[in-house]
């Protein structure tokens, strides 16, 4: 799962100059509404993909994949080192000029015209803001006001000019935040462990509830109805093993140091409940007490629900069954992967406690180390799993 994340930051720079030669009408995302009705399934739970390679780098077609899987949300990536690669003098002002917002505008604008929600991940802390973009920034006040410029730019009223000579158009509105990205897993967040007073601790946890605190507040300062910021985002094991050469955190164990770091204020817990081997199926229970996958989820949730009430609500913001071909390791044949897109959503359903469920890419990965769980394969065939969404109501 190293490589899920890895095109980020190259997909939003491509993408950055394909939008303005492919940008829409000036007027268009304001008048978006006119064409169709956002989907959702019956009972209210949103269907989501996640694929920044194809959304930032291909729009216009990944958008037309979306529309015939009647997806109902995107899950994007809103990569602050990218948009903001130098220091801004006013941070919390949209219009800053060391912001370039010109590749997350334009997919936030076709998402509207297609009728399909945004999860905008705010990930990534500049060079000018911390020691790497998976460390927790020097001075958190900069994620929490960055936070509030995006949530203020996707308000839904926010009026930009392309040009001079054109008039004013308003941003599409996002209303589903997720802050930062497996916190619990090196790659996106370090250090994972630390020891504080001659015992371990998991120092990501600690970090993690200021990064989401950051956020959370920021998008809340713009006094948006219906906004929600989704935390935790956790993958689905961890070793907790602080002297081992790749320490990573458990995601209950996670949980637990968040509360006990001080968190309390987040709308929505995320989690990433992917299997662990192709042998496994959706309803399979891993044999570790360290792995939350869906065959187990009722496992965090019992947690959460200790931790922060029953009220509180749970996105499976990624996942995905990868396929053989072409991984031969790690992939199921195709009609498994199709088979299990039902049982995933059987079970989300059966928690009564699930809103949302994002599949891991529309298209696989051209790299055979990269990942294979898309509903489209490199050459651009369907795979039986793409009318399995579109069978979904």
């Amino acid at each position: 799962m190293v490589t899920r994340i890895a095109l980020i930051s190259a997909s939003l720079l491509g993408a950055a100059a394909v939008a303005i030669a492919t940008s829409a009408p000036a007027n268009s995302a304001a008048t978006s509404s006119s064409a169709g009705t956002y989907q959702s399934l019956r009972s209210g739970m949103l269907v989501g993909f996640y694929d920044d390679e194809q959304i930032y780098g291909r729009t216009p077609w990944a958008f037309r994949q979306l529309k015939s899987l009647r997806a109902g949300i995107v899950r994007i990536t809103i990569d602050w080192a990218a948009v903001a690669k130098r220091r801004p003098k006013a941070p919390a002002n949209p219009a800053d000029r060391a912001y370039n917002w010109t590749a997350v505008d334009h997919v936030i604008s076709q998402a509207a015209q297609n009728k399909i929600r945004v999860l905008a991940t705010i990930y990534g802390t500049p060079r000018w803001a911390g020691r790497a973009k998976n460390r927790l920034p020097r001075r958190t006040v900069n994620l929490r006001l960055f936070a509030f410029a995006a949530a203020k730019r996707y308000s839904g009223s926010y009026r930009i000019k392309d040009d001079e000579n054109e008039p004013a158009k308003v941003l599409p509105a996002v209303r589903h935040w997720l802050a930062w990205n497996e916190p619990n897993n090196p790659l996106f967040l370090k250090p994972q462990w630390k020891m504080v007073k001659g015992k371990w601790r998991p120092q990501s946890a600690f970090d993690y509830a200021k990064i989401c605190s950051a956020v959370w507040v920021g998008v809340h300062s713009t006094r948006i109805r219906g906004e929600k910021v989704g935390c935790g985002a956790t993958g689905p094991r961890g070793n907790d093993a602080p002297r081992s050469s790749r320490p990573s955190t458990s995601p209950l164990v996670f949980m637990t140091w968040l509360r006990r770091a001080g968190l309390k204020r987040f709308d929505v817990y995320a989690h990433h409940p992917y299997y662990t081997s192709r042998f496994e199926r959706p309803t399979t229970v891993p044999r570790s007490k360290k792995t939350v996958t869906l065959g187990n989820i009722g496992v965090l949730i019992k947690q959460l629900n200790r931790l922060y009430g029953r009220s509180k609500r749970l996105w499976l913001t990624e996942y995905g069954y990868q396929t053989r071909p072409p991984d031969r390791f790690f992939g199921v044949p195709y009609a498994l992967q199709a088979k299990y897109v039902h049982q995933c959503f059987a079970i989300a359903r059966k928690t009564r406690r699930v809103d949302m469920v994002v599949w891991f890419l529309i298209r696989d990965e051209r790299r055979l180390s990269g990942w294979q769980s898309g509903v489209i394969s490199v050459r651009g065939k369907r795979k039986p799993s793409f009318r399995a969404f579109q069978r979904l109501r």
